[in-house]
């Protein structure tokens, strides 16, 4: 599967939350969030193991009770069913792989949720 790039196709998630999946297979799915500043993503977990990226911007990530505060080139993991919550500090673009892949997130899919 190849994905050109492309400035559309982006959906909300929250208020100030958007995202595009950029590509995905039978395992993984690779998606991008544009984060506003002042927005938060409310404690919450989902059984995906989530890794990411920080592109730009500056978040402050919480998963379970540790807290770090991300600049760009910063990376995270959440393993499924873990609690985490994001606090955007700056605007922001993070890549975020998600396994196993997320039916929500899928072109098409069902509205996005965090």
């Amino acid at each position: 599967m190849f994905t050109p790039s492309a400035k559309t196709g982006y959906r909300e998630a929250l208020p100030g939350v958007v995202f595009k999946t950029l590509a995905h297979g039978t395992k993984t799915l690779f998606t991008e969030f544009h984060l506003e500043k002042g927005r938060a993503l409310p404690r919450h977990s989902h059984p995906h193991e989530q890794t990411g990226y920080l592109l730009s911007g500056a978040v402050r990530f919480t998963i379970g009770r540790e807290c770090f505060d991300a600049k760009p080139g910063d990376c995270w993991c959440v393993e499924g069913g873990v609690e985490h919550e994001i606090l955007i500090l700056e605007d922001s673009v993070a890549i975020e792989v998600f396994s196993p892949v997320r039916e929500d997130y899928l072109p098409g899919g069902t509205e996005g949720r965090i």
